[in-house]
């Protein structure tokens, strides 16, 4: 028989255990109500609502509903009874059933709260008076038509009828119906407004409607209203909070004369995004889908010929609460805690709150917290089980989230966490056992040694968790160990054994190694171990696991024995100077053994180059010294370039040896006016090491030039003037800015010197003219420089000729004759060839046909003294004119008289076609069909054979006037054959390759061009006595 005070316990853990088995369910909602929105109109047919409200759970649950708050009440007579879970409300009252509703569900876990769900009536009364007094305005005027709706619930619109229905009142940029008051609003009064005017209200919800009484609006006699500025009589609140994802609609509107434009703008600057249409806004603008990026101040524009009027209003963004963290179900044992968080997004910020089987959680004990979302429970208890809900809220709306918490009373069970089988542990170590049983609530832990119970000592500790803790471990220790776990509901044990084992101790002593660049080294690892234990040696460098294999072949472990884990660095880098630690690792237990390395190199770069003094051709350096790599530094070596150098160059210096420990020097032999950067080396005994680097772009100081232009010529051009040419000189050898050419020159006999400044450096060319300079008369010139720092040297003294006449004569007896269809010879008599002043350097030839015009003809020009050449690329059956006149720098002398060629009718366009060869005994006989020239073409009066022995080869060629040629038998090489005629226009179009491929034997072979075997042909070729050979 159980004990009383042990009843509720085993209640607890039974229900937990049925739960655990999926026998029991704690209540979860499967439908929630939503809220109702009832037409009063509709009152008379069907007076009741239902809220649905389902729940699943095993046991099944139970519901219950409140109304703001308070528990609803079911009895008979009543209008509230319940079906299922839904609760119905016959005879409906407006002031007794409107308000907030709730679903309540529970069973034996507990109890979950639905959401909130609200009833509200629409309805629309009637308007109270039967007649409104007139309103009186002039023409000109603006006026405001108040509707003033009567009592209602639910969204109304409105509209406005003119006279007698159905003549309704169509807005435009004049008239405006504000949605919001009801009030029609006209702009600018006109003699065609007058009339009676009524406001219809129709209810969204109810669909009914009723109609104001009529507004009668007249015409004042004394005058018309003149003109006058907006007045903005339709405002948008100040501040409009708008939810996320509705549609935001603001009103604006102004009376004024003339009728004034409505326009709108974000204050910010920014353009409205695409889903607002800016166009048809006037007195209504539409955000649709409101988002975060939509906020900001809105500014509507009211303007005329009379001035402007604005008015503002800010948009905020909110958000109903969205849950993103939420609690989860959850089973613990007596004396565990548990948190839970849940967290929620919106606008403003949401609060939580905790409730627990539908009550609000108010913590009264320490061991339970609620902060920022998060409910934590410490050092749970068996009443601590429930249903507990999250709500997140802000003024928007509120959400709800479930989660059931499950405290268990179980006995002890080892049977998800047995004690480890064997424990190793090294001799003079720590042996850590764990006990973890699962029970609750906790109970007493116990430990034997063999069949005896273990006895606490100074060494020997039973700890408040229950594990077993030993210190300075002896092999005496070794052994069976049992663990007993005993509470209210039971008792268990689990067993297992420790092994003692000889500690692992390395041998190898801490040490310091120092190497060179580029030499191997071994780093020894050498360790003293239990046999029976495995090892497992790793090495870190710098406190980085070294990964080998990876280290571009230059790690590599060389550890031979079982007890040696010895790693070796080949081809030794600076990089790899460092700290290493070997680390051998046992099941029992792990040492470790530190090795520095020392790594001597070449020297780092130096830092901090600067050029501390510059003049015209030195410049005086200071630098600091980067690391020496553990070898002094002996010596130092700069380099400069420039933007016209070929990458970096050695420089004198002084001193011209600079020692490891000077830290300054002067460069020499710079060039003037030349930007340097430079750059120092450092040097020791293993090698020279990386450079620094540059140092800032420094110009060295002008001074006057000291370069004269090369190659000074010239010479040529036109009548009068003298040519005189040179090449520019280099602009680092300008030695400053403002840099220009002076230029020199006399004519010959004459002591005197002309002169002439050229101001830019990249000129190449200077002309004197002047009308008494005789044609091609020789003249002494010399260029020098100059720059801002001075003049410099004159060049040597060359002799240039003056530009000379062109030729006074033209050629005589020119005679032209055709060669082909497109080309024809010319020749002619020479002038006298002399170096006079009209010298002749050469004949231009100017051609056109009879349907060109000599003023468009080609020209054709000969060098030296030709009296015949050959114009090419010409039409056949074509007159030409031709004329020729001599030439030289000058220009071109007078024409000779023009004569008259035909080239001769085109060659044969047909190519040769049937093209057949064939063998017998040591010949070929290659057979085509004779071409027949067309009308226009010139008679066929041969043909040419064009032979190669490979595609790449110059071919050769043979002529014959008959249709067939004899070869001999090729043996060695394929022979590439075309065949194309000729006669007095030239040649005609080849025939398509054909392929003589080598016979390897005796039998008789048959070809065409059809048919081309790819053989070798011979390489002698035999000609019957038709044939010629021209090679």
């Amino acid at each position: 028989m159980a004990l009383p005070w042990k009843l509720p316990l085993l209640l607890l853990s039974l229900m937990g255990c049925l739960a655990a088995s999926g026998v029991l369910q704690s209540p979860v909602f499967t439908k929630q109500p939503g809220s109702i929105v009832y037409p009063v109109e509709s009152a008379e047919r069907s007076r009741e609502v239902v809220f649905s409200c389902e729940a699943q759970g095993t046991p099944p649950p139970s519901y219950r509903w409140k109304l703001n708050g308070s528990e609803v009440v079911f009895s008979s007579g009543l209008d509230f009874s319940l079906s299922g879970g839904n609760l119905r409300i016959s005879r409906l009252s407006r002031e007794r059933d409107a308000g907030t509703y709730q679903c309540l569900a529970s069973n034996a876990f507990g109890t979950v709260v639905s959401r909130q769900a609200s009833l509200t009536f629409a309805y629309l009364e009637n308007f109270k008076t039967h007649r409104r007094s007139s309103v009186s305005v002039r023409e000109g005027q603006g006026v405001v038509l108040l509707c003033g709706p009567p009592p209602h619930s639910g969204d109304l619109v409105f509209s406005w009828i003119f006279n007698e229905y159905p003549a309704f009142v169509k807005q435009d940029t004049r008239r405006f119906i504000s949605q919001e008051t009801g009030n029609l609003y006209i702009a600018k009064v006109e003699p065609s407004d007058v009339g009676n005017y009524t406001c219809v209200v129709t209810n969204t919800v109810t669909k009914s409607r009723v109609q104001g009484p009529p507004t009668p609006l007249v015409l004042r006699s004394d005058g018309v209203m003149g003109e006058y500025e907006p007045k903005i009589e339709v405002q948008f609140p100040e501040l409009i909070h708008v939810a996320k994802g509705s549609t935001v609609k603001l009103e604006c509107f102004a009376l004024g004369n003339p009728v004034p434009s409505i326009s709108w703008r974000r204050v910010d600057g920014s353009a409205f995004p695409r889903k607002v249409d800016a166009r048809k806004a006037s007195g209504v603008l539409e955000i649709p889908y409101f988002q975060q990026e939509d906020t900001g101040t809105y500014e509507c524009v009211a303007e005329n010929p009379r001035g402007m009027n604005t008015v503002k209003g800010k948009l905020s963004f909110y958000a109903p609460p969205q849950l993103i963290e939420k609690p989860e179900d959850v089973q613990k044992l007596i004396d565990e805690s548990l948190v839970w968080e849940c967290k929620a997004t919106g606008k403003p910020k949401p609060s939580y709150r905790w409730m627990k089987n539908g009550q609000n959680l108010e913590p009264t004990e320490e061991r339970v917290q609620v902060a920022n979302g998060a409910l934590s429970i410490s050092r749970l208890t068996l009443s601590d089980t429930g249903m507990y809900q999250c709500v997140a809220g802000n003024k928007h709306g509120e959400v709800y989230s479930n989660a059931e918490l499950r405290v268990i009373a179980v006995a002890p069970d080892f049977s998800h966490n047995q004690l480890r089988s064997q424990t190793l542990v090294r001799v003079g170590g720590d042996a850590l056992i764990e006990c973890r049983p699962k029970m609750s609530p906790w109970g007493v832990v116990s430990w034997r040694k063999g069949s005896e119970p273990l006895q606490e000592s100074s060494r020997i500790s039973i700890l408040d968790n229950g594990n077993l803790r030993i210190w300075n471990v002896s092999a005496a220790d070794a052994g069976l160990y049992t663990c007993v776990a005993r509470n209210q509901f039971g008792t268990a044990s689990s067993s297992g054994s420790v092994t003692v084992k000889e500690p692992t101790v390395i041998t190898s002593l801490p040490t310091t190694l120092d190497v060179t660049v580029g030499e191997s080294v071994v780093l020894p690892c050498q360790v003293n171990h239990d046999p029976s234990l495995e090892l497992k040696f790793t090495w870190f460098f710098n406190e980085q696991l070294i990964h080998f294999g990876s280290h571009g072949g230059f790690l590599e472990k060389v550890g031979g024995q079982h007890s040696a884990g010895d790693i070796m660095i080949r081809n030794i880098q600076l990089r790899h100077a460092g700290k290493y630690t070997c680390a051998v690792q046992t099941k029992v237990d792990s040492s470790s053994i530190a090795i520095d390395l020392i790594v001597r190199g070449p020297p780092g770069p130096p830092t901090s180059v600067h050029v501390e003094e510059i003049t015209d051709s030195t410049a005086s350096l200071s630098w600091r010294s980067g690391p020496d790599n553990h070898s002094p530094v002996t010596a130092h070596t700069i380099q400069a370039r420039t933007p016209f150098s070929l990458g970096w160059q050695a420089v004198t210096t002084v001193p011209e040896a600079i020692g490891g420990r000077q830290l300054t020097a002067t460069v020499i032999d710079l060039s003037p006016w030349v930007e340097y950067e430079f750059r120092v080396l450092a040097s020791n005994t293993i090698g020279t090491g990386e450079p620094s680097k540059p140092s800032k772009q420094a110009r060295t100081k002008g001074t006057s030039p000291k370069v004269t232009p090369a190659n000074v010529s010239g010479g040529g051009g036109s009548r009068s003037e003298l040519v005189i040419t040179w090449e520019p000189v280099p602009e680092e050898l300008q030695n400053g800015p403002g840099f220009g050419y002076v230029v020199a020159f006399r004519p010959h006999g004459a002591t005197g010197w002309m002169q002439a400044a050229v101001p830019s450096a990249e000129t190449s060319r200077y002309v004197f003219k002047n009308e008494s300079i005789q044609p091609f008369s020789p003249f002494h010139v010399k260029v020098g420089v100059y720059n801002n720092q001075g003049e410099g040297p004159f060049g040597a003294v060359t002799t240039i000729y003056s530009a000379e006449e062109e030729p006074g004569r033209a050629p005589t007896r020119v005679r032209a004759r055709s060669l082909s269809a497109s080309e024809v010879e010319v020749s002619w008599k020479a002038l006298p060839w002399s170096a006079s002043k009209k010298r002749v350097l050469g004949y231009e030839l100017r051609f056109w046909s009879r349907s060109g015009r000599e003023d468009s003809a080609s020209v054709h020009r000969t060098v030296g003294n030709q009296t015949s050449t050959v114009i090419r690329a010409l039409k056949g059956s074509t007159t030409y004119y031709v004329s020729v006149r001599a030439y030289n720098t000058a220009g071109s002398g007078p024409p000779s008289a023009t004569v008259n060629v035909t080239t001769k009718k085109p060659p044969p366009s047909q190519a040769p076609i049937k093209v057949m060869w064939n063998t017998s005994n040591s010949k070929i006989i290659l057979n085509w069909e004779q071409v027949k020239a067309l009308e226009n073409e010139s008679e066929v009066t041969g043909y040419k054979v064009l032979y190669k022995k490979n595609r790449h080869s110059h071919p050769s060629v043979m002529e014959t006037n008959t249709t067939s040629v004899e070869l001999a038998l090729p043996t060695d090489e394929d022979y590439i054959v075309q065949i194309k005629p000729f006669g007095e226009g030239g040649d005609g179009n080849s025939s398509r390759q054909i392929t003589i491929p080598r016979i390897p034997g005796p039998n008789s072979a048959v070809g065409s061009a059809s048919k081309v075997s790819t053989l070798s042909a011979l390489s002698t070729i035999a000609l019957s006595f038709t044939a010629r050979t021209s090679l």
